[in-house]
């Protein structure tokens, strides 16, 4: 049964129905939180099987990037959009700078940019209509590919987790299983062997997985996730799909920490619970993959590689707040984390943000 927006209290400050009959544009924009400035988060363009779906996402996805950019210590809300449809079939240029002017007319209470389904090339379509935009190409004084952040702050994240459990930050000799070698796992390879750590890979991609052969030929293959995460594992990095830590892989996890990439890696409420009884340290998912939307938000002050990696960096001392944070509050790290965010949320509700929000459009 369809729940409607109020009904569902979820605390979303706004919710925004987008149809425009001429290009087949059917999209929701959700924000959830303007406390600590513009709500920025990605387009997410997906075949949903009905609206109902298409909302539950949305909603779930903005309050997400709120928490992620709070941790993060952004000066930014959360939010997020959907575009329903296939992207293979649906996605046009009338569509994509409908969906611009949409965006536009919020007047900098939302600023978009690249999720599953939409690229760099769109949010540069995207751009010609609205000056809300991020992610787009260097060319359109964007930042590019975000993947290269993401898998570095992924990196910093699995170091910081080392040194808390281990006494030392470095990774050499360490066994890291990296479930699914797409963009930014195999970034994330990289780091790891220039760590010299041992390296084992799975994903459901052939194509993927010889690309990384074909650059590091001392990388080891495990046939799936369920014999990786057997395989006597130090470090478990999940980089591929959600869910990754569900009631049967908790409990089979041979690794010490799990660190990776993946959104919402937790299957449901209580596997953080299960991880933390069997002595396995968590890096919350939002925290270490937020090097994607650190470098997009350095767009907003005129892209700067390497001042955004400066930024990224802090990854590395913000996962160790949240540890440090746990362990005095006897909670999991993933509980940690979510009250680091909702701190600063809180304390920032009322503050207000259009001064920026006006700066911005001026640019």
């Amino acid at each position: 049964m369809t729940r409607g927006v109020f009904e569902r209290q979820t605390g979303h400050e706004q919710v925004i129905f987008c149809n425009d009959a001429e290009s087949g544009l059917k999209a929701i924009i959700a924000i959830y939180s303007t406390a600590l400035g513009p709500a920025l988060g990605g387009t997410r363009f997906y075949p949903y099987s009905s609206e109902d779906d298409a909302l539950t996402d949305v909603l779930n996805l903005s309050k997400g990037m709120a928490y992620k950019n709070a941790l993060a210590g952004l000066p930014l809300g959360g939010g997020k959009a959907v575009i329903i449809g296939d992207p293979q079939r649906h996605k046009t240029e009338t569509l994509l700078r409908a969906y611009g002017r949409f965006v536009e007319s919020l007047g900098g209470r939302y600023i978009t940019a690249c999720d599953v389904g939409t690229y760099v090339q769109d949010m540069d379509i995207i751009g010609e209509q609205t000056r809300f935009v991020t992610g787009r190409s260097p060319q359109h004084g964007g930042s590019g590919d975000s993947s290269v952040m993401t898998s570095y702050g992924v990196y910093q994240g699995m170091r910081a987790s080392a040194e808390y459990l281990w006494g030392n930050a470095s990774l050499a000799g360490r066994r890291v299983g990296v479930a699914g070698v797409g963009k930014v796992g195999r970034l994330l390879v990289d780091y790891l062997l220039h760590e010299k750590a041992k390296v084992i890979i799975t994903d459901v991609s052939p194509a993927a997985i010889d690309r990384v052969k074909q650059a590091h030929p001392e990388v080891s293959v495990a046939d799936d996730t369920a014999a990786l995460i057997t395989s006597g594992l130090d470090i478990y990095a999940p980089c591929a799909l959600g869910g990754a830590l569900n009631d049967d892989t908790v409990t089979v996890l041979t690794a010490k920490i799990v660190c990776g990439a993946a959104n919402n890696q937790l299957a449901h409420a209580g596997i953080e619970d299960v991880l933390a009884a069997r002595g396995i340290l968590y890096a919350p998912d939002y925290l270490v993959n937020a090097g994607g939307v650190v470098m997009v938000e350095d767009e907003l002050h005129g892209f700067d590689f390497d001042r955004a990696k400066r930024k990224v960096s802090t990854i590395f001392h913000t996962t160790k707040e949240v540890f440090t944070l746990a362990a005095a509050e006897g909670v999991p790290a993933a509980t940690a984390a979510d009250q680091i965010a909702e701190r600063r949320m809180m304390h920032a509700a009322g503050a207000g943000y259009w001064p920026r929000a006006a700066e911005l459009a001026a640019h």
